[in-house]
């Protein structure tokens, strides 16, 4: 029996575990710094899962858990992602992780050789099922010209004024509206701000999307030979200009500015303010929609090859869509490092795995067991 020990309990790391909980030859546990957050999630589960009050988010903690586990799965902040995932390194353990760290993690990947970890990141739904499709794009045609990504977890019905709320970790979703987004253009990697470029994507079944630009590519950008590429989030009408409107006014910057006689940094205050406002109610319906599309040639004919994703709130769990999505794929790639399926030492983004029919397979049949469902479309360009 292989011990698990998922780092973080909150709305995707909670899935994780439970859903790697209903694995008999796994057995769980579960690290999170909130005790009641623990008693809740572990009390849900129809599973056995340990609880084990802990900072998750210190190196040092890290390293001692890591002694009584064979596999660790990271559900933390991005802020967090790429200390833990040094400390797991470094502890000579199997890693798994799902945080949208800013830093590039494979900048660890001679570390995790050296330790002889193997280390799957960014196995989420985007960053994640997004990577492996895209690559996966980029093998099939031959060559590929294109690659478009498009991506929203939004409420299933949007109230105003902000048409929003947030599926996942409150600092990441602000980081997403600032950072800095690589796309490729021409072959080369170029760099646009974060919330440019709006446009309006009808996506079916949902209605008419506002797409713009963030940092989604994030290793895609270096590793496919693909000469044009970008990821856009897809958010209602009105959000974006929002959200634009607080960034220019500073209210997303992370320089402490001086109140009175306080400090305060204006993102912390932003989130405390606008989280309330974005905090699903209970049962209150989300949905995660995706389309990552490519162009190429195929079998000699010039192709357009698309899928997509359209998921919702499952009443019957209470897992949220994004948790589902996000969850569900690095729960499966868990498993496959458990079985030794996936077991190169190293630093892997998805996308080095396109290639690959097995883990594919895993993840295609495992997800739709899940009720989780892409649809493929290849359609010839005239």
């Amino acid at each position: 029996m292989t011990k698990v020990l998922v780092l973080g309990g909150g709305l995707v790391g909670s899935v994780i575990a439970r859903d790697l909980a209903a694995d008999a030859d796994l057995e769980v546990s579960l690290a999170d710094i909130d005790a009641k957050r623990l008693e809740a999630v572990c009390g849900a589960s129809a599973d056995p899962i340990s609880a084990v009050e802990a900072d998750c988010s210190s190196p040092e903690c890290v390293a001692t858990l890591c002694n009584d586990h064979e596999l660790i799965v990271g559900a933390m902040p991005g802020r967090f992602g790429y200390r833990v995932l040094r400390a797991v390194i470094e502890s000579g353990r199997n890693y798994c992780d799902i945080s949208f760290m800013p830093e590039d993690a494979w900048e660890l990947d001679e570390l995790a050789r050296t330790h002889g970890a193997t280390c799957v990141v960014d196995i989420g739904v985007a960053p994640g099922m997004s990577n492996l499709l895209g690559g996966r794009a980029a093998f099939r045609l031959d060559p590929c010209h294109t690659l478009d990504i498009f991506v929203g977890g939004i409420p299933a019905n949007p109230r105003p004024p902000f048409e929003y709320k947030a599926g996942f970790s409150p600092a990441d979703v602000l980081e997403e509206y600032v950072r800095p987004a690589r796309l490729v253009e021409d072959g080369r990697t170029v760099i646009r701000e974060a919330l440019s470029e709006p446009e309006s994507i009808d996506f079916p079944g949902v209605g008419v999307l506002e797409a713009f630009n963030t940092d989604g590519l994030r290793s895609l950008a270096d590793r496919l030979d693909v000469p044009s590429m970008r990821e856009k989030t897809m958010r209602y009408p009105g959000h974006r200009e929002v959200m634009l409107q607080m960034r220019e006014a500073g209210f997303l910057g992370e320089e402490p500015v001086r109140v009175g006689d306080v400090d305060i940094v204006p993102r912390d205050l932003a989130a405390a303010l606008l989280f309330p406002h974005w905090t699903y109610e209970e049962g209150e319906a989300d949905l995660t929609a995706m389309r990552v599309e490519a162009t190429g040639e195929l079998e000699g004919r010039t192709v357009r090859l698309r899928w997509d994703l359209l998921d919702y709130y499952d009443p019957a769990t209470g897992f949220s869509s994004m948790a589902r999505t996000t969850a569900f794929p690095c729960a499966i790639m868990a498993r496959l490092i458990a079985k030794g399926v996936v077991d190169a030492p190293g630093v892997h983004p998805p996308e080095e795995f396109a290639a690959r029919d097995d883990v594919l397979d895993a993840l295609f049949s495992g997800l739709q067991a899940r009720g989780v469902h892409y649809t493929e479309h290849v359609d010839e360009i005239s």
